[in-house]
């Protein structure tokens, strides 16, 4: 697949959706494959930004991911920023640390996530516990400063 393919691809299995902030949900996954841009990432890495949560969300199956036209890398890079229910946020991280290409996409999803400007808009109890929970993920995966 192209990475134009992939865009297209994972604007179409978001449709409908949207973020915590009520944006769609098109909007973040352009941030995320972005931001993996403008850190240096490859058009593998690019690939599995648009795709990091299509899984996580139910929007795209494994099965779908398993036989799409990408590279192993995408594949395995989608995979390990997918969260699992019920798995520990240390069994996540370290998941992301052993994957090669993987960390760059989560350093970028956290980014995009952590923005003041969209956590601004949710009340005080969310954006306290959200801004935990990525500066705790974040020092999981050693992304200091």
């Amino acid at each position: 697949m192209t990475l134009a393919q992939v865009e297209a691809t994972a604007r179409a299995a978001h449709t409908g959706q949207t973020d915590k902030a009520g944006r769609p949900y098109a909007e973040h996954l352009r941030a995320v494959a972005e931001g993996v841009r403008a850190r240096g990432g490859d058009e593998e890495q690019i690939a599995a930004a648009w795709l990091h949560d299509a899984v996580e969300d139910d929007a795209l199956s494994v099965e779908w991911l398993r036989g799409a036209g990408l590279s192993s890398r995408t594949k395995d890079i989608v995979l390990a920023v997918t969260k699992r229910a019920g798995e520990p946020p240390e069994a996540y991280a370290a998941r992301i640390l052993a994957t090669p290409g993987a960390l760059l996409v989560k350093e970028s999803d956290l980014a995009h996530n952590a923005d003041p400007a969209r956590l601004a808009v949710l009340d005080e109890a969310t954006r306290k516990r959200l801004t935990e929970k990525y500066a705790r993920m974040r020092a999981l995966l050693g992304l200091v400063g």
